[in-house]
């Protein structure tokens, strides 16, 4: 497998961040519980809007009853590599919040970015541990709505798979050549000195 650590960066930062990425290939070995229970506490502490914490999770190991139904939201492509993941994880968001316990229920309109925030924390303490963390937007997001017969304030946003990472070779010819981390835009195309270039 190719080494995350390749990676170059222009500026100094932790090295998690250039070590952590998303294979497709797993080796199918099952995720204790304290590591997927490590995994939701880190997403826990992710900063939010008003502390509202909008991430809501559903989770299921592979080999377990519940896995079927999350696994079955991944489109056809997706379920061809997320065979041999450990765990999946549909990531939902509440766009409702209190503001306090005894208020009413107003628009969280951050509830999609908070729980981003929510997902990167879970992705790099997986990493941390020894696991990785792919995230998928390729799922039924109206078949999560029904099949798991979410509130209308609750929205998918994706589905996660976790696993340990594996040999690429023992995924499709187009997808070992893709199987290796993956590089990014330079900062002075994605951040601007007091205005937005024209």
């Amino acid at each position: 497998m190719s080494a995350p650590s390749a990676r170059k960066t222009d500026h100094p930062i932790l090295p998690l961040f250039v070590e952590r990425w998303s294979p497709r290939a797993f080796t199918g070995e099952t995720i204790p519980d304290t590591v997927l229970a490590s995994l939701f506490e880190a997403a826990r502490w992710a900063p939010s809007a008003y502390n509202s914490q909008p991430w809501r999770f559903v989770w299921a190991k592979a080999g377990t009853p519940e896995w079927g139904p999350l696994f079955g939201l991944l489109n056809e492509f997706n379920q061809g590599w997320a065979r041999s993941a450990s765990a999946i994880v549909l990531v939902l968001s509440k766009s409702t919040f209190r503001a306090a316990p005894d208020a009413p229920e107003q628009a969280a309109g951050h509830h999609a970015f908070d729980t981003g925030a929510a997902w990167v924390s879970l992705a790099l303490q997986a990493h941390a541990l020894g696991w990785s963390a792919h995230a998928a937007a390729g799922f039924d997001a109206d078949r999560a709505r029904s099949e798991f017969a979410l509130p209308a304030d609750v929205h998918p946003q994706a589905v996660v798979v976790i696993g340990r990472a594996g040999d690429p070779a023992s995924l499709p010819d187009a997808l070992r050549a893709r199987e290796t981390p993956n590089g990014r835009r330079p900062v002075t195309e994605t951040a601007f000195h007091g205005r937005y270039p024209a």
